[in-house]
């Protein structure tokens, strides 16, 4: 059973990155290691891929829902697509980075923060920028100040950001992404895309200890969910949502 995020899109997927401050070591026993460890916990993750500047574990994604976890040069990155619950997707989230800083000699001192993606994909024939015009700005000054008749949007993907504490190191960013173009603003080669919403909460470094990192995830998770909930579902996703659904009427 989907999500109740799930529910609402064609795509619903929570990403995790920790970024550090030092490259990552990348010798083949290194890396092994800490793959073996995460596939024994999730036997499903028995995919191991090379990309360019990027080694990764993955689970099948011929399933709807899947897996992934990542190595770049500064930062591990994880997925989950498509979670069967909220609950798994983020006990996926807090063992890679239980698992990570001891098979990578990641120190406390190395966290230049944390970061938490709930993203939303939603299925979209039309013209993406159009849609996400008259849906959030049409009625708006900002729609004033971008409508000239017999013209078509050429790139709308606001983003917002926020500070949620005083210090500045949490932070919030929503964000509307419409699909690539090119430099004529025909998009005929990506209609199969999605309309992306993305919600990033950022937790910046350094912790004190390593089992702080657990308990930051967890932090993140409830406000995430909060924010989700509260802003992003009524105020981005269900406007875009209903403007998909009257432009294909």
């Amino acid at each position: 059973m989907a999500t109740s995020f799930g529910a609402l899109c064609n795509d619903f997927y929570i990403n995790q990155k920790l970024a550090l401050k030092m490259d990552l070591p990348s010798g083949r026993e290194t890396v092994l290691h800490l793959f073996d460890g995460v596939r024994r916990v999730v036997p499903s993750m028995n995919k191991f891929r090379r990309y360019e500047g990027e080694l990764s574990l993955e689970s099948s994604r011929r399933e709807a829902e899947y897996r992934w976890l990542s190595l770049r040069q500064n930062s591990v990155r994880s997925g989950h697509v498509n979670p069967e619950s909220m609950t798994s997707a983020f006990d996926f989230h807090k063992l890679v980075v239980e698992v990570s800083p001891y098979h990578l000699t990641i120190s406390p001192l190395d966290v230049d923060y944390i970061e938490l993606v709930f993203g939303f994909d939603l299925e979209c024939k039309a013209n993406h920028d159009e849609v996400v015009y008259e849906a959030l700005m049409a009625d708006s000054p900002l729609g004033d100040l971008l409508h000239v008749d017999g013209v078509k949007m050429l790139d709308v993907q606001p983003v917002f950001g926020l500070s949620l504490s005083k210090s500045g190191d949490t932070q919030a960013y929503f964000e509307v992404k419409t699909r690539t173009k090119n430099r004529r603003g025909n998009a005929k080669q990506y209609r199969g895309e999605p309309i992306s919403l993305f919600l990033t909460l950022r937790k910046y470094g350094p912790v004190d200890q390593l089992d702080d990192l657990q308990k930051v995830c967890s932090e993140l998770a409830e406000l995430a969910e909060e924010l989700a909930s509260e802003k992003l579902v009524p105020s981005l996703l269900t406007p875009i949502a209903r403007q998909i659904q009257a432009s294909s009427a």
